[in-house]
């Protein structure tokens, strides 16, 4: 009963009491930042800069690597990739968010919240193969550079990308049927600015062992084993780079990994911390480490410490 007056004083929504048990959920609402429900004007303007500054910021990235022959290579092939993962992971929540911050449209159908889960778990899932797959190219390219040509070819990367993406597609369908099957008989407020796993589960009206062990699991197996092989990739490179003579050289070696491991640290530290756990409790804080901060980050992590994309951008102006 408690839940329910609060639901009724927050959103101003009628609730049928007396049927609340036995009522299906058709629609769930958002509930946002609950201690800044004041500052919506302000998230409105912060969200919408971010989302701009990532669509734009990666869209460049994208369209320079398309434009320029030079940079039509292994590496900047799979830039190109996730700098069109993140587009899409920002415009699969943050359209929501600012509907919610400037008309107060806090509320998603039930197709449309396992949609929007889906679709973003898929993002998080490809963005972690993805990684995996550039740390094996940085590898090649450090610790064999005689054999890179040969071995990092148009089909193998083309085939490597692929991967990551089906694989990505793949991963949380076990997650979202075992939760769509679940009974959700109310309260529907998602207490979170989007629909995710854990959030979710905390509404159902039933045992969610099952779900939170399948989705912990998942999560688990596949942040460990990305996370396994860029450490492992790393730690071949970095052997390499101390055997080479000049300091120079060594400098050089490191610049072409430093952004790749910019990014491999805004992305795992936050994911292990949030999904790696055997409970359904979950930090929407801690989620923006993960969910909006580095889509946005990575066009100026790739750009201001990449002389290849900062030499296209200037030839591309003065073309223009």
């Amino acid at each position: 009963m408690g839940v329910l007056e609060n639901v009724n004083t927050v959103f101003n929504r009628d609730v049928d009491v007396t049927n609340v048990s036995t009522k299906s959920v058709t629609e769930f609402i958002i509930f946002g930042f609950p201690s800044l429900q004041s500052l919506n004007t302000l998230l409105f303007c912060v969200f919408l800069f971010i989302y701009l500054f990532a669509v734009i910021g990666n869209g460049i990235i994208f369209l320079l690597i398309i434009l320029d022959q030079k940079l039509h290579t292994p590496m900047y092939f799979f830039v190109s990739n996730l700098s069109l993962l993140d587009m899409s992971s920002t415009t699969v929540n943050i359209p929501k968010m600012l509907a919610k911050f400037s008309m107060n449209n806090d509320v998603i159908s039930f197709v449309g919240c396992f949609l929007q889960m889906y679709f973003f778990i898929v993002c998080q899932a490809v963005e972690c193969f993805l990684l995996a797959v550039m740390a094996y190219d940085r590898y090649v390219a450090i610790c064999s550079p005689l054999h890179y040509h040969n071995i990092m070819v148009r089909h193998v990367y083309i085939i490597l990308a692929m991967s990551s993406w089906i694989l990505g597609l793949v991963c949380p369908i076990a997650m979202i049927i075992l939760a769509f099957r679940l009974p959700f008989c109310g309260p529907n407020i998602i207490r979170h600015y989007y629909c995710d796993h854990p959030p979710l589960l905390q509404l159902a009206c039933a045992d969610t062992s099952l779900n939170v062990a399948v989705g912990s699991s998942l999560s688990a197996i596949v942040i460990a084993l990305c996370f396994s092989l860029i450490v492992t990739s790393y730690v071949q490179i970095m052997k390499s780079v101390l055997k080479i003579a000049s300091s120079k050289g060594r400098k050089k070696a490191f610049s072409t990994c430093a952004s790749h491991f910019v990014v491999v640290n805004m992305y795992f530290l936050p994911s292990i911390f949030m999904y790696v756990r055997p409970t359904a409790s979950y930090d929407s804080l801690v989620a923006m480490f993960y969910t909006v901060l580095p889509p946005m980050l990575n066009p100026i992590v790739y750009s201001l410490r990449n002389k290849d994309i900062k030499d296209s951008f200037r030839k591309q102006i003065h073309y223009t």
